[in-house]
């Protein structure tokens, strides 16, 4: 019998199974993917909001705040990147600047620290702002994160504390008996959470009429090359409008910079295909930067946003069924809010349901190795024990054979080129792995001893090789 059964492996999800890794529970968790992280987790702004903007009283703003104060020690703890390097909000015109004194005032009132600019002023920090921008509001509390990365790790070090991970399963029944579910016919399970992002509703589905009806946003983006002067060293929005926080430029942790997103409802939950939506990011970004070097664009991507009826995030423990926690509606804010939203779920949804403690021994994972973060003599050290370390795979992000290596022989390890892409970086920098993606290829069949056409690119559809051009091959 499990104890508690999480349904959808993104940042929300692993961020809950990790705490409850924590304690004498058998925990599992359902990804219909090969991989963590793959939804809306894996593309999107890659940062964590102040707090400044939600809507008074929701728990869009309850949770963003209590989740910003906590993400550097989550990082920290988890050993990935945090970077908290601030944002403008900038106004154009009179009207804007009235919605800026708007979002002065909530400051105010939630304690977020905050600085008014004028135009000149924030310019001085950001010469590529609009000439047109006549103040702004600085929020210095807002940061930049890899969430995939905080997903991997924190999934990681949950399987090393006995959580079970089972991918590739996807739910299509759920039976409640007197005191448990049964899933698929075979999974046992007391209690269950449903983050299953975009089909939370087809979740709730499968034992009643779900309270919420589950609509996709897709935003799409550019992605900059990191290298030469850095465009923005904030992350830049637009005063937000209904439609959210509108185009942003966000400096990553890596050094690129991320242009988008839109907004528009698609039909296809599963939607990424990019289109027309980065006509819009371009138009809108015009009227708050400057010379922007679209030459030096070398990716764009689209992400998908769960977003539900009732215009807020929807957690808590069914009415009807108890024992079924929803975690639904997690659009933005919802990477800012994850560790919140985890620590109230686990804290006071499910603890109370059993009697049981901490873990007397608790393992922690070691981070990715990252040989471009490390000193010429750390290098040297490490290829001496390992020459694998001194072979380099991706020229573009200094990627070597032995980092590479680490990230398929790991619990929550990488079976796809986009599974090692998101975990060390080969393939993310300026040639978009047209040198080092055949040889991530070969060193993905070997260290999981698959045949050639079973190495996948991300998700199980995406074959790169169907047949060999020649039968002896």
């Amino acid at each position: 019998m499990i104890d508690v059964t999480i349904i959808g492996a993104g940042i929300c999800g692993a961020l809950i199974a990790h705490k409850l890794s924590k304690f004498n529970l058998n925990v599992l968790v359902l990804e219909k993917e090969n991989d963590v992280a793959l939804g809306a987790t894996g593309a999107n702004s890659a940062m964590v909001h102040s707090g400044h903007d939600p809507k008074p009283g929701t728990l869009k703003c309850k949770y963003n705040l209590l989740g910003n104060r906590m993400y550097k020690d989550v990082c920290a703890d988890l050993q990935v990147d945090f970077d908290q390097i601030g944002a403008y909000v900038v106004a154009t015109s009179l009207e804007e600047e009235q919605k800026i004194d708007v979002l002065v005032k909530q400051c105010i009132e939630r304690e977020v620290p905050y600085e008014v600019l004028t135009g000149e002023q924030a310019r001085v920090n950001e010469p590529n702002l609009s000439d047109n921008i006549t103040k702004a509001l600085s929020l210095p509390t807002t940061a930049v994160v890899t969430p995939w990365l905080v997903t991997m790790a924190a999934m990681e070090e949950s399987m090393l504390n006995n959580v079970q991970l089972r991918l590739n399963y996807e739910v299509n029944q759920i039976n409640k008996k007197d005191d448990y579910f049964l899933i698929n016919d075979e999974i046992k399970t007391k209690v269950i959470v449903n983050c299953a992002g975009s089909h939370c509703d087809d979740i709730t589905n499968l034992l009643r009429v779900s309270p919420y009806k589950v609509e996709t946003k897709k935003g799409e983006y550019y992605v900059l090359d990191h290298t030469g002067e850095q465009l923005v060293h904030h992350v830049i929005y637009p005063v937000p409008t209904a439609k959210g926080k509108g185009v942003l430029a966000v400096p990553t942790v890596h050094h690129n910079i991320l242009l988008g997103p839109n907004s528009d409802f698609v039909e296809d939950k599963d939607d990424v295909a990019t289109g027309t939506g980065l006509d819009y990011v371009k138009r809108e970004l015009s009227k708050t930067i400057k010379n922007v070097p679209f030459n030096k664009m070398i990716h764009t991507f689209a992400g998908n946003r769960p977003h539900i009826d009732l215009n807020d995030f929807y957690i808590q423990e069914d009415d009807e069924i108890k024992g079924f926690i929803h975690v639904a509606g997690i659009e933005s804010p919802g990477i800012s809010a994850a560790p919140a939203i985890a620590k109230d779920v686990v804290e006071n949804m499910i603890l109370p349901k059993f009697s049981v403690a901490l873990k007397q021994k608790y393992i922690k994972r070691k981070p990715y190795i990252n040989m471009a973060k490390m000193s010429k003599e750390e290098k040297n050290d490490l290829i001496h024990k390992d020459p694998d370390f001194g072979k380099l795979i991706c020229r573009c992000e200094k990627v070597s054979l032995g980092e590479i290596k680490d990230v398929i022989n790991r619990e929550c390890g990488a079976t796809t080129i986009k599974g090692v892409k998101m975990r060390c970086r080969p393939g993310m920098g300026r040639c978009q792995g047209g040198f080092c993606e055949p040889e991530v290829v070969k060193i993905i069949q070997k260290q999981l001893d698959k045949k050639l056409e079973e190495v996948k690119l991300d998700k199980n559809n995406s074959q790169i090789f169907t047949a060999y051009a020649k039968e002896d091959l």
